[in-house]
């Protein structure tokens, strides 16, 4: 009884689902780790399309994080208008791209993404999903993907198959920046 229980449980752990869905709460878990906090970042990889965000301040601000979401604005300069939500699904991870304009409308090119393919703990990589691929053609073979290292980085990058179109900003975890204010769009307490 005892050996049929331990080969179940086993079996469970060590099944590829199992696998991906511990591997995407313990990503989550990794996030909720520095929830509430902005961090600086870098532009470390990218060619001509980004030669506008050069010298640009970048900062990411971990800013809410409920149970099965936690939403990251990304801001580049005064450009308030991004943030990386991602949220846990049955199966793993969904990253989504919530674009807003400064009146907090919805921008018409936002809510495209992915859902996760697998990962770890520290590394989950995100394919464009039918609604990126409809709404964004030319993204069709786009595939994002986050690593975060406790302490140390934490480090969002595209990159699109069969192109040179590489883009990667890396923000150093270990001396956290003062918080930003909202990103456009966002419900402010005391409204």
């Amino acid at each position: 009884m005892i050996r049929c229980l331990i080969t179940a449980l086993v079996a469970t752990l060590f099944s590829p689902l199992a696998s991906a869905t511990e591997a995407a709460d313990l990503f989550m878990d990794n996030l909720r780790l520095i929830c509430g906090q902005a961090f600086a970042g870098q532009l470390v990889e990218y060619n001509d399309s980004d030669a506008d965000l050069l010298g640009e301040e970048m900062v990411m601000h971990v800013r809410e994080c409920p149970e099965d979401e936690i939403r990251i604005p990304f801001f580049v300069g005064e450009d308030r208008s991004r943030t990386w939500v991602f949220t846990r699904t049955a199966d793993g991870l969904r990253l989504k791209h919530d674009h807003r304009h400064e009146d907090g409308s919805e921008d018409e090119i936002t809510q495209y993404g992915g859902d996760s393919t697998g990962g770890s703990a520290t590394e989950q990589s995100f394919p464009a999903d039918a609604w990126t691929r409809e709404l964004i053609p030319y993204a069709a073979k786009n595939t994002w993907t986050v690593v975060i290292h406790p302490g140390k980085t934490f480090s969002y990058r595209l990159v699109r198959a069969g192109t040179d179109r590489r883009f990667r900003v890396d923000f150093d975890l270990s001396t956290p920046v003062k918080q930003p204010p909202p990103p456009w769009g966002a419900k402010v307490e005391n409204e």
